[in-house]
């Protein structure tokens, strides 16, 4: 099992979720704009290094 690569899908997905979040609350016009900017840059960054995790970590079967 690869820790590493485990790792980094949970963290695209959560990722995903929390940029799903923070779109859904903009296009809503929701009020709490500034914790829909806290949800989008932490999902973008969650995402970012998921993805990076997953594409850098090598099989080793």
């Amino acid at each position: 099992m690869n820790v590493k690569r485990t790792f980094g899908t949970v963290l695209t997905i959560l990722g995903i979720i929390g940029l799903i979040y923070a779109g859904y609350g903009f296009v809503n016009h929701d009020q709490n704009t500034r914790g829909l900017l806290v949800y989008g840059i932490i999902g973008l960054i969650f995402f970012v290094s998921g993805i990076g995790l997953v594409r850098n970590t090598k099989d080793e079967s």
